[in-house]
């Protein structure tokens, strides 16, 4: 007896050190940053069975068997169709700004297509008005109606939009909804779903979580996108969920969110169909073609029209392209560049770009919420601030609720707006979609909201900063060690 327990033992041991010499191989051989890696083996090493389960959890970006093999197959297909886009007469711009010329050749290259014409665009800065608008295009709509979204909340307006679109769905406009599984529970937990699939609206939930899958896919892999397609020429995309922030999160205490939506006319619908089209195949397996837009009337010229450039990512997307962008953004500015974003979180090379840019120059202004909804995001973007306020980057801190507007403006000509948060997540992980307008007139209007969140914000004094309580110092190391991880 004594001899088997020894045996048992001596075979625990080394299953156990060969559990733990497997994930570190594991590590070491995918190509991953290194403040991310040695972040996962402190984990395993200290906590090694807590630290391996959280590993084979979130450690890798595991989309699931069957969705993973769809998108691989998607976005080669992709590919095809923006390249027979391209046969459309002068879908493209002749010219961009000196400013935009990088990041619209980046694009152009890893994505195959670059910016589209002819499009009328509207800056969307209430969420009140926001909602109101896309109740009335709703109602109007005619063939169909595409919605993907992270969060739907009931209540409010939001109930009214979803009246209006099971009206539509009534009167034979095909409706489709995709919803983040996990950011759009309590959507799922009412009657909604079923009164919209009665209706005859395909209701999805994307991404399931459950204990079942944990060890199978990835589960903090969400659908964060945000976008909204009508009749293949009306599109929504920004920061907004599908809540009205009266009845969001009030329990927080922190305010209501504020966000920044852009409402959308032209060919551009059609770019944004075919991601839509890639994110409802991944999901459910079923391809839906994107449809083309007609080349007699998309791409004439217009009054006062915009183009725009979709950057999309996610698996199965060309690999780390939003983090590319951002990069190729921060880098082409000049003379002055303000972001706004609710998690600050970024990569080594992200916050090494941005202090460069301040140390060259550059007016550099980060807009961040004051307080918002991540305990664990709050003390951990602090971390960050040291080195940001020594380069001379002026950071503010939004006091009139919680900011999840997420856009870069670059010397008030070129502009980027989202669902993009800078941080771990939005940056390597999750579905991801951000606009890109090399636009003068619209940088403006932009800069106009920006200085507006600035004006209901404090900025934080470098010698205040450093003369903060080591208590917190010890808080913002500690939460610093799970940056990568955020």
């Amino acid at each position: 007896m004594a001899t088997f327990y020894t045996t048992m033992s001596w075979l625990l041991v080394f299953g156990y050190w060969f559990l733990i010499a497997g994930i570190t191989c594991r590590i070491l051989i995918k190509r991953r940053s290194v403040p991310s890696a040695m972040t996962w083996l402190l984990i395993i090493y200290v906590l090694p069975l807590l630290g391996i389960i959280a590993y084979l959890t979130l450690g890798e970006l595991h989309l699931g068997k069957c969705r993973a093999q769809r998108a691989r197959r998607v976005w080669p297909c992709m590919a095809i169709w923006f390249k027979n886009l391209q046969s459309i007469q002068n879908p493209y711009p002749t010219q961009n700004s000196e400013i935009a010329q990088p990041l619209f050749h980046l694009c152009a290259n890893r994505q195959g297509i670059s910016g589209i014409k002819g499009n009328q665009l509207e800056l969307l800065t209430s969420s009140y008005h926001t909602l109101r608008a896309l109740i009335r295009d709703v109602e109007k709509a005619s063939h169909n109606i595409e919605m993907v979204f992270y969060i739907w909340k009931p209540g409010g307006q939001a109930d009214e939009l979803a009246e209006a679109l099971i009206s539509s769905a009534r009167r034979g406009v095909y409706c489709r909804l995709l919803l983040d599984s996990a950011g759009s529970v309590e959507f799922f937990r009412t009657v909604w779903p079923n009164r919209m699939r009665n209706a005859g609206i395909d209701v999805v939930e994307a991404l399931p979580v459950s204990l079942l899958r944990i060890f199978f896919r990835r589960m903090d892999l969400r659908q964060h996108r945000k976008m909204v397609l009508i009749d293949n020429h009306i599109a929504y995309t920004g920061s907004m969920n599908l809540v009205d922030p009266r009845f969001f999160k009030q329990n927080t205490k922190i305010g209501q969110w504020i966000d920044l939506m852009a409402r959308m006319e032209g060919p551009i619908a059609t770019t944004m169909g075919a991601i839509y089209s890639s994110d409802w195949e991944i999901e459910t397996g079923q391809r839906i073609l994107p449809v083309k837009p007609d080349k007699k009337v998309m791409f004439l010229e217009k009054k006062n029209d915009r183009t725009i450039l979709v950057i999309a990512s996610g698996p199965g997307f060309p690999e780390n392209i939003i983090h590319q962008a951002i990069l190729t953004v921060v880098f082409s500015a000049r003379k002055k560049l303000i972001i706004t974003t609710p998690y600050l979180i970024p990569s080594d090379d992200l916050l090494h770009a941005i202090c460069i840019a301040s140390y060259r120059g550059v007016d550099v202004s980060i807009v961040i919420p004051r307080h918002n909804d991540s305990l664990l995001v709050r003390w951990a973007s602090r971390a960050f601030f040291s080195e940001l306020l020594e380069a001379g980057v002026k950071i503010y801190q939004f006091e009139g609720g919680l900011l999840h507007s997420k856009s870069i403006l670059v010397d008030e000509q070129l502009s980027l707006i989202g669902t993009v948060n800078l941080d771990m997540r939005s940056l390597w992980l999750n579905f991801e979609i951000s606009l890109v307008i090399d636009n003068h007139q619209f940088g403006s209007d932009l800069a106009r909201v920006q200085e507006n969140y600035i004006a209901k914000s404090r900025l934080i004094d470098m010698n205040c900063w450093v003369q903060r309580s080591y208590w917190k110092r010890i808080l913002e190391r500690l939460f610093y060690f799970f940056s990568p991880l955020l």
